[in-house]
């Protein structure tokens, strides 16, 4: 059995995670359409490694320590088979003809997240509440309305035992994260790019640990993780704008190292502060190529720490085409080039992101990169709700 690249990176931290980052549900058709286009030398191997991922057979025995989704995924896995999820809503819609599309789409949406737990509720058993947890979103087009983000937390959580609950890291989502702590229910910190918001997840886990201290709620199988999304903070267009208006030319390179060294500090301060919160890997990008050769800095940079990353096609794909030309090695407690930070700081999106002070929580809400994830999420519910009501429409015609 040769390992994989996944593997390998796992060994620089037994304490690591790797996690899925799509639902569950489109796993096995993501492994098929690999296999089919490798070629053909590579393809008993490549699968082997791939079916290793998440052991559909032994789901205890997986790779994977968990998954994350969000609104645009789970989207995907109605569009992966979308006959099925019609005859669903429609199947639905006749049993609940009071409901209007909003609705149909929460309870679709919950139905993707129930399933995905299922699938790795086995990992969540056997490892007695440590891994096996599927993260399910809150509506991202109420980041700012903390009593319907925790009514919804509950009816998420309410799924399964190993649902945890996917929190924006916007200034009510603190208070959110708060609450939701203090009832024992895991959290997943989500549009999550700046130390300020990683720090306020960090606090509000601690305070509402305290909170269930105090009532005595059991905590035994309370996890929460914190999302750092580099490749959305590094890529947004904000930051060539105000290197522009500076005269300071920026590489890939340049900006990726800074994305690095944003989560390199904030796995420091958590580590150091002993906070309970783990840091999570999100949102990596291939690159750059060094003397001719592939490198995969987002994933190598901090390869050693004790993190979660999560990873959806986009990125297990060119890493498993890199294979045996990638080296991992523990990197994550090493000094990013000095001059590449002195060329950074000059701009405000990067000291904003990099000082644990750099925003307000008001300022939360209105960071550019969390802004333009939460309209990319929102778009995910707006399109299932679209969808719901097509099929919905279809069922009330055909019974005309």
């Amino acid at each position: 059995m040769k390992e994989s690249p996944v593997e390998r990176l796992i060994s620089t931290n037994p304490d690591m995670e790797i996690w899925w980052d799509s639902s569950p549900l489109v796993f096995q058709a993501w492994v098929e359409k690999l296999v089919k286009a490798a070629e053909p030398v590579r393809k008993a191997e490549l699968k082997e490694q791939l079916s290793r991922l998440y052991n559909a057979a032994s789901p205890a025995e997986s790779v994977f320590r968990g998954c994350t989704t969000n609104p645009p995924l789970s989207w995907s896995a109605v569009q992966s088979d979308p006959k099925y999820w019609a005859d669903w809503i429609s199947k639905q819609s006749a049993t609940n003809p009071g409901w209007d599309k909003k609705q149909m789409a929460w309870m679709t949406y919950k139905e993707i997240v129930k399933r995905g737990a299922e699938m790795f509720l086995p990992i969540h058993q056997a490892s007695r509440g440590r891994f096996g947890w599927i993260s399910g979103q809150l509506d991202p087009r109420l980041f700012t309305e903390v009593d319907q983000m925790v009514h919804d937390a509950d009816e998420l959580r309410a799924l399964a035992p190993n649902v945890m609950i996917k929190v924006p890291a916007s200034m009510e989502g603190m208070e959110v994260l708060k609450i939701l702590t203090s009832k024992g229910i895991s959290t997943n910190t989500t549009a999550c790019f700046t130390l300020p918001q990683i720090m306020g997840s960090a606090d509000a886990a601690m305070a509402g640990i305290k909170i269930a201290e105090k009532n005595k709620v059991d905590m035994r199988n309370w996890r929460a993780v914190i999302t750092m999304m580099i490749g959305r903070l590094t890529e947004h267009p904000v930051l060539d704008v105000q290197a522009e208006r500076k005269n300071i030319k920026l590489s890939w390179a340049d900006k990726h190292w800074w994305g690095i060294a944003v989560f390199r500090e904030a796995y420091r301060l958590l580590t150091d502060g002993g906070y309970a919160s783990k840091l999570l890997a999100c949102s990596m990008r291939p690159g750059p190529v060094v003397a001719g050769k592939m490198h995969y800095w987002d994933l190598q940079k901090i390869a050693g720490g004790d993190i979660v990353y999560t990873c959806p096609p986009y990125v297990l794909e060119p890493l498993f085409e890199m294979g045996d030309d990638i080296d991992f090695r523990p990197e994550i407690d090493e000094q990013v080039p000095q001059d590449v930070l002195d060329k950074m700081m000059q701009l405000p999106y990067c000291i904003q992101a990099s000082d644990p002070n750099g925003l307000a929580p008001e300022q939360f809400n209105t960071h550019p990169a969390t802004v333009a994830t939460l309209e990319l999420f929102s778009k995910g519910f707006s399109s299932l709700e679209d969808f719901a009501a097509e099929h919905m429409r279809e069922r009330v015609a055909a019974a005309a």
